[in-house]
């Protein structure tokens, strides 16, 4: 159907990884670490270089994100889907409620409820669909995403708590630029492989005084944790400007230069408006074509950072981006495997040109309209 489609010269973009996966990395970036010849690589993570590389991401994202007097930023190796199991571990009492609306936050609560000594509570929403969190009397956690990288869904609603519950947010693929109020989340924690322009093995949690409270007492119970997910280990570790276990050092200075960036373009304010405005490109495409249907249908919940586009079964999404791929003019935008959908899942991610979006959106429309003809 698209086999013999070829991508009009002035519409290629300036890059191609429009993918949710792996984030685009500036290739400025990995030239500066080149720059740095035998400063850095290969130097032990408990010396001054690294160490001041990790107090400058700290002090950079306390910047960015404006934080609260008391609040910590706990960095280790192992990224979002390990901390699941540390949380589990180390930060609930009893009992955590999760509410999920894809793979990854059902996979958050998968891994709470394989901890025997603890109960952990679904409530699911249909793949596509928001939901609203809310505060439960009988947990002590309340567990939510803030973007299902699945299916495109965010969720921004925080809920009241009493002082003894603790608030907790996977915000892997929305932190950076799906604004919420910090203030009110006690373990704010992700990967930086998406917005924020790294790579994957290393975990970044906000944590809160009632956080950092929480896993003091548990750290003193007899409960068993594993040496490389205590919670104390880490946070000790982490006010000393380190990691407890060698980090990657290229993902700490890819980080570092994207959250430098960020800060010097005006910060959250600015990559949320950059973000809202690549939203509204999207969607609005998809809404004025007859092909094309956003998969979340309540803007509410449409996310800001990874946009899922239903295409009509007439058209064969996957032969269209093998195509695309092929040409190396669009990568990694299929949908979510486990979800079996015949749509695109693009970035909206801030390295992502709003002009490069605009191109692509081309792009496909006129792929299909061609194979209409």
């Amino acid at each position: 159907m698209f086999e013999n489609y070829k991508v009009p010269s002035e519409l290629v973009p300036s890059d191609p990884r429009f993918g949710v996966g792996p984030s685009l990395i500036p290739t400025e970036f990995i030239q500066k670490l080149a720059d740095t010849k035998a400063e850095l690589l290969g130097t032990s993570h408990r010396k001054p270089a690294v160490k001041n590389l990790v107090k400058e991401i700290q002090d950079g994202l306390r910047s960015f994100y404006n934080l609260p007097e008391g609040y910590e930023i706990v960095m280790g190796n192992g990224g979002a889907t390990f901390l699941f199991d540390m949380i589990g571990l180390g930060l609930v009492r009893k009992k955590s409620v999760h509410y999920t609306c894809g793979e990854f936050s059902n996979k958050w609560y998968k891994s709470h409820n394989l901890i025997p000594w603890i109960e952990a509570e679904e409530i699911a929403s249909e793949y596509g669909q928001g939901c609203e969190p809310q505060d439960h009397a009988d947990a002590d956690m309340v567990c939510f995403t803030l973007n299902e990288t699945s299916t495109g869904v965010q969720t921004t609603t925080i809920p009241t708590v009493s002082e003894d519950t603790l608030v907790a947010v996977d915000a892997t693929s929305g932190a950076g630029q799906i604004p919420l109020d910090l203030s009110k989340i006690d373990c704010y924690f992700f990967s930086p492989q998406k917005v924020f322009a790294s790579e994957g093995g290393l975990f970044v949690a906000i944590m809160s005084p009632k956080a950092l409270k929480r896993a003091e007492e548990i750290n003193s119970s007899d409960r068993y944790i594993p040496g490389i997910m205590n919670w104390k280990t880490a946070i000790d570790n982490s006010v000393k400007n380190q990691t407890y276990n060698t980090p990657s050092i290229s993902t700490l200075f890819f980080l570092n230069e994207q959250v430098k960036l960020m800060n010097s373009q005006g910060g959250q304010k600015y990559a949320v408006e950059h973000a809202n405005k690549k939203a509204e490109l999207i969607y609005g495409w998809a809404k004025e074509e007859s092909f094309l249907e956003a998969f979340v249908q309540d803007e509410k919940y449409r996310s800001t950072s990874v946009a899922t586009i239903n295409l009509d079964e007439k058209y064969d999404a996957n032969a269209l981006v093998k195509v695309l791929e092929d040409q190396n003019i669009a990568n990694g935008i299929n949908s979510y495997r486990k979800l079996g959908k015949n749509q695109f899942r693009i970035s909206l991610f801030h390295n992502v040109k709003l002009e490069d979006l605009l191109k692509l959106t081309k792009i496909i429309s006129n792929a299909i309209n061609e194979a209409s003809a």
